[in-house]
C-alpha cells in the first residue's frame, strides 16, 4: 500500500514538474515574441498589441476553413458552393445523386435557368444518345469527337504527375478528350491512351524554337502522334485575359523544365499575346499554317470582350473564305479559373460565358458557319444544368477543368498557386502527391463524366427532346430581376431559329 502511495506521489510530482516546465517555456516564448513584435516595424497590429496581435492572422487564415465547413450554407460559397462540389463527389464515387425533401437552390436569382418541362416527354424506348460530331471537315485528318463533355486545358506543371495520369486514364475510360493545357504534352498525358487536344499558348511550350516562335519540325512531330487529335491556339483565358500563363518557379521541376524549355525553379511567364498575331488576318494565317503542317483540326480559345470585336473576326473569315475559318472556337467566360492570376483580371475583365456564348453562336449562324465552326463552351460549367444550358445556348461541346479537379478530390483549398495543395492535384511536393492514388482517382474521373452526360440526357428528355444536342433556347427560361422568368430565345433571339 505504501509503495503504491509513493508511486502515485512520484507520478503527481512528475506531472507537476512537467506542467511548471511547459508553463515556463510558454512564458519565455511569450516574452521573446513580445520583444520581436514590439521592435518589428512591418505590422502595426503586432507592434501595438504584441503577441495577441498574432491571433488576428491565425484567425484570418482559419476563417476560410470555418466558413467552408461550418458557417456557409450549401449554396453560398464561391467560386463553387458545397452543393456543386458534392454533386461531383457523389458522381465520381458512383453514388446516387437523388436528393430528398426539396431544393436548396434560390430560384429568384436573376439569370437562373429553368428548363421547360414537356407534358408528353419521350418514353423510355424513345431516348437516344448524342452521336459523335465531326470537327475540322477540311483538315486532312478530321476528328470525330465522341462526347459533348470533355476535359478543359490544365497543363502538366499546373497539375501534378498523378493528377495528369488519372485524368488520362479516366478520359480514356469515359471516351472523352483531354486538353493538355499550354505546358506542352508529357508522357503522362499519353499514358492512358485517351484523345488529346494540344494547346499552343503564347509561349508555345513544346513547339517553340530558340527565339520563342513556332517550330514547324516540333509541331509536325507532335502531330504525328495518333493520340493528338486537334490543336488549340490559346488567345486568351477567362481568368486572365490579356495576361499569359503564370507557373510559379517552385512548381518548375527538372521534368517540367525540360518539357517547357525552362530552367529548374524559373517562373514560367508566358507573353500576354502571340507575337506573330497582330490582327485577325494574321490569326487566320497562323491557324491555316498549323492546319497545313499538322493536317489536323485547329481552333482557338478566347474570351469575348465586345460584340463588335467578334463581329470583325467573323467578317474577316467571310472575306477570306470558310476554308480559312478556325475549326472550332472555345469560348471561355470571364469567370473561368486558373492556377494563378492577378485578382483584377480574375474579377473584372472578360464577358461571362452566359452572355458570350449566345452572342458568338448567333454570329456564327449569321455568317452561315454553323457546320464549319464548332463552338466549345468553358467557364465554371460543372453540373448537369450548366452543360444543358450551354448546349441550349448554342454550344456543340462543353469542357470543364475544375469539375474534373473536384472529381480528383479537390477540396477548393485555394492553394493552387502555392505548391501546397493538400490533395496532391496541383503540387509537385511528394509529401502531398502520395495522397492522390491514380488507380483510385481515374475511375472517379470517368464516372463523373458518365454521370454528367446521363443527367444532361435526363434534362433533355424532360423537356421533350430525344438527346441533349436537340436542346434549344426555347427549352430554357431565365429568371429576371423582377423575379419572373422569360424564355431564353426572347432574351437572346437566335437568327433563323425558334
Amino acid at each position: 500500500m505504501e509503495s503504491t502511495m509513493e508511486t502515485a506521489f512520484d507520478v503527481v510530482n512528475f506531472l507537476g514538474l512537467t506542467f511548471v516546465l511547459i508553463f515556463a517555456l510558454l512564458v519565455v516564448a511569450a516574452i521573446i515574441l513580445f520583444i520581436i513584435d514590439r521592435n518589428q516595424t512591418g505590422d502595426a497590429i503586432r507592434r501595438n498589441y504584441p503577441v495577441i496581435g498574432r491571433f488576428r492572422h491565425i484567425f484570418s487564415e482559419l476563417g476560410e476553413f470555418f466558413r467552408q465547413y461550418f458557417f456557409a450554407m450549401d449554396r453560398e460559397e464561391l467560386p463553387f458552393n458545397r452543393a456543386q462540389r458534392e454533386w461531383v463527389g457523389r458522381a465520381g464515387e458512383g453514388k446516387s445523386n437523388t436528393i430528398a425533401f426539396g431544393s436548396t437552390r434560390n430560384l429568384n436569382v436573376p439569370g437562373t435557368p429553368i428548363f421547360v418541362n414537356d407534358p408528353f416527354p419521350p418514353l423510355d424506348d424513345e431516348y437516344a444518345k448524342s452521336e459523335p460530331l465531326l470537327i475540322g471537315p477540311t483538315a486532312r485528318t478530321p476528328y470525330l469527337a465522341p462526347s459533348f463533355f470533355n476535359i478543359s486545358g490544365m497543363s502538366y506543371g499546373a497539375l501534378s504527375k498523378p493528377a495528369v495520369q488519372a485524368l488520362s486514364h479516366g478520359a480514356a475510360e469515359a471516351g472523352i478528350w483531354l486538353n493538355t493545357g499550354e505546358g506542352g504534352v508529357s508522357p503522362f498525358h499519353y499514358e492512358g491512351g485517351c484523345d488529346l487536344v494540344y494547346q499552343i499558348g503564347t509561349a508555345k511550350f513544346g513547339v517553340r524554337n530558340a527565339e520563342g516562335g513556332l517550330d514547324d519540325t516540333k509541331l509536325r512531330e507532335i502531330a504525328s502522334h495518333e493520340a493528338i487529335r486537334m490543336f488549340e491556339v490559346k488567345m486568351a483565358q477567362g481568368a486572365k485575359p490579356g495576361k499569359g500563363g503564370i507557373l510559379p518557379g517552385e512548381k518548375v521541376t527538372e521534368e517540367i523544365a525540360k518539357i517547357r524549355g525552362l530552367q529548374v525553379g524559373q517562373d514560367g511567364i508566358s507573353p500576354n499575346r502571340h507575337r506573330e498575331i497582330d490582327n485577325f488576318d494574321h490569326l487566320l494565317d497562323f491557324l491555316a499554317h498549323i492546319r497545313e503542317v499538322t493536317g489536323k483540326p485547329v481552333g482557338i480559345k478566347t474570351v469575348v470582350g465586345a460584340e463588335l470585336t467578334m463581329r470583325e473576326f467573323f467578317e474577316a473569315i467571310a472575306r477570306r473564305g470558310a476554308d480559312m475559318a478556325p475549326d472550332f472556337i472555345t469560348i471561355d467566360g470571364g469567370e473561368g479559373g486558373t492556377g494563378a492570376a492577378p485578382m483584377p483580371l480574375m474579377d473584372l475583365v472578360g464577358m461571362p460565358v452566359r452572355e458570350a456564348l449566345p452572342l458568338v453562336a448567333d454570329l456564327r449562324d449569321e455568317f452561315e458557319l454553323h457546320d464549319r465552326i464548332r463552338l466549345i463552351a468553358s467557364g465554371k460549367l460543372v453540373n448537369p444544368g450548366d452543360i444543358a444550358w450551354a448546349l441550349a445556348a448554342g454550344a456543340d461541346f462543353v469542357v470543364s477543368a475544375r469539375g474534373f479537379m473536384f472529381a480528383l478530390g479537390c477540396i477548393q483549398a485555394l492553394k493552387c498557386n502555392k505548391n501546397t495543395c493538400p490533395t496532391g492535384i496541383t503540387t509537385h511536393d511528394p509529401r502531398f502527391q502520395k495522397g492522390l492514388v491514380v488507380d483510385r482517382k481515374a475511375p472517379r474521373v470517368a464516372r463523373y463524366a458518365q454521370a454528367l452526360v446521363k443527367e444532361v440526357e435526363v434534362i433533355a428528355h424532360s423537356v421533350g427532346v430525344s438527346e441533349p444536342r436537340k436542346l434549344r433556347r426555347r427549352h430554357v427560361r431565365l429568371v429576371q430581376p423582377n423575379g419572373r422568368s422569360v424564355p431564353m430565345n426572347e432574351v437572346f433571339p437566335r437568327p433563323g431559329a425558334m
